[in-house]
């Protein structure tokens, strides 16, 4: 019996998390350096996930099958495709970087405070949340991927409720208050998103007699399973739905801008880097490739939500005067891309849905934890009280730079070619959405110059005059984020080279060909 990696990749963190937690609480240094040794060894058996992974093998490589639920037919199956595999990496190589830089941000509050943060509780939370969406990116049995997928809301819902950010002018019993409003709201949302899956889970056990993916896949291919056209539309909408809040796409993301707003920065990447692509990855994996006609159907409707998801998350993020607001409404913009590309149904589109998966993960982690770093100095996430931080902060001013120009698809950042696959990819199929895309694009431009202008050009406010650079523990945290986002921006060949036989095979299953272009290439 072969080592079942991807299980270990998997239980590590949530291993990981039941130790961090069992720490003495006056152990908190311990609990900090326990959870970022763990994820420094998830993301050492994410690499060796990546290396063994074949492009050209089998769709599925990894597998691991045991029966589990035998009476229900619920089998514990996983295994990885290209695409799984790009979203484990991100996934694990984003955790140490989210570990250390919240490394105070769960200690305890100042003398005097009525509230007792429990460090060690917030990064195991953090943990058990790494290991939910790995195995939530592993699964190929929907009733495994579902329990997950629902499984991650509880620690999120303790981390953006009980530890929010400090930077909050209200007073702290108004904090707590929008704190819990805030993991409320998010918990509301994904709790019903989750429980019309449900009800497509079993609508999909009863017509399919299992819920293996891959048993239900072949079984449609070779015919011997057929769904008549209602059964199948009205399946796909009960997944979509779910995926929809969580990715999240217009007019399902409300809860996004509080839950990002509330939380500490770390947390806020850990909700728009990490968890919500679960929501994108599982349209790919599990929307396309079991309700292929339904899919088609959905199309047009899907597309015009994206659409408006891009240009009004856009506009939002323009009049906003919270940097975290910002950054989330620039997010929802940026989720828009993504399910654009994914609908699109070409091969361009896809492999840049999939790669903007990845490079928005690893741009707004760069951003937002200098964010973080930058409203921790200040006190402040309102965008008015900062001013001419350049002049006393230039590594923080421009590791932010970088961050913003990676968010506005800087050409040579790696967000860019992602962006550009998508938009030529819809641009090729549905030109008129394509071209109203772009819009995004502009609005992109203006409200990540206007924050930088206003929060690090201009004369020095008094408030910022003794502001801190960013430290040695910051720099760490920052500087290989921007390594990559350069690197892959200049050279996407490593990405893609994984992405796009996934995608190839995902194109077959909806059983789509890219357009012939109208005028060909001069042999």
């Amino acid at each position: 019996m072969s080592f079942p990696l991807l299980t270990a990749t998997a239980a590590l963190p949530a291993l990981g998390a039941v130790a961090t937690a069992a720490v003495p609480a006056r152990q908190r240094t311990a609990a900090k350096w326990l959870a970022l040794l763990v994820s420094l060894a998830t993301l050492a058996l994410a690499i060796v996930v990546l290396v063994r992974f074949d492009p050209d093998g089998a769709r599925y490589q990894l597998t691991e099958s045991h029966s589990w639920i035998r009476d229900f037919g619920v089998r514990y199956e996983l295994g990885v495709d290209g695409i799984a595999v790009a979203l484990i990496g991100l996934t694990a190589l984003l955790m140490p970087f989210i570990v250390l830089a919240g490394w105070h941000d769960a200690d305890p509050l100042e003398t005097g405070s009525r509230r007792w943060r429990p460090t060690q509780g917030f990064f195991a939370l953090i943990l058990a949340v790494e290991a939910m969406v790995i195995i939530s990116f592993e699964a190929t049995d929907v009733f495994v991927f579902y329990i997950f997928f629902e499984a991650m809301l509880i620690p999120m819902y303790f981390l953006i409720g009980g530890f929010g950010d400090r930077a909050h002018s209200q007073g702290e019993e108004a904090a707590s208050t929008q704190r819990s409003y805030a993991a409320v709201k998010f918990l509301l949302y994904n709790l019903a998103g989750g429980l019309i899956m449900l009800a497509a889970v079993i609508g999909l056990y009863v017509v399919a007699g299992s819920f293996s993916l891959q048993e239900i896949v072949q079984a449609r291919a070779d015919g011997s399973l057929t769904m008549a056209t209602s059964t199948e539309r009205w399946l796909f909408l009960g997944f979509f739905f779910a995926f929809a809040v969580k990715a999240p796409l217009w007019p399902l993301h409300t809860w996004l801008p509080n839950a990002m707003q509330e939380s500490t920065a770390p947390v806020a990447v850990l909700i728009t880097a990490v968890v919500d692509k679960v929501g994108t990855f599982a349209m790919l994996r599990f929307c396309l490739q079991l309700f292929p006609e339904a899919s088609k159907w959905a199309t047009p409707v899907i597309l015009v939500l994206a659409l408006i998801s891009i240009v009004y998350g856009a506009l939002l993020a323009v009049g906003q005067r919270d940097i975290k607001r910002l950054v989330a409404y620039a997010s929802i913009s940026h989720f828009g891309f993504i399910v654009m590309g994914i609908f699109a149904m070409t091969t361009q589109g896809q492999s840049g849905a999939t790669l903007y998966m990845v490079n928005h993960g690893i741009s707004t982690a760069a951003l937002m934890l200098v964010a973080g770093f930058l409203i921790s100095r200040r006190g402040s996430r309102l965008i008015a009280d900062y001013g001419g931080v350049q002049k006393v902060a230039p590594v923080l001013a421009g590791t932010f730079l970088i961050g913003g120009l990676a968010t506005l698809s800087l050409p040579g950042l790696a967000p860019f070619v992602s962006e550009f696959l998508v938009l030529v990819g819809t641009f090729s199929r549905y030109p008129v959405i394509g071209i109203i895309a772009t819009v995004g694009i502009v609005l992109a431009a203006l409200y990540t110059l206007v924050l930088y202008q206003r929060t690090m050009t201009g004369p020095v406010k008094p408030e910022v005059s003794a502001m801190p650079d960013l430290r040695v523990r910051e720099v760490l945290v920052v500087a290989p984020l921007i390594v990559l986002l350069v690197f892959l921006g200049v050279y996407p060949k490593p990405l893609t080279s994984i992405v796009d036989p996934a995608v190839k095979q995902t194109m077959s299953d909806v059983q789509q060909k890219d357009p012939k272009p109208a005028v060909e290439a001069a042999k």
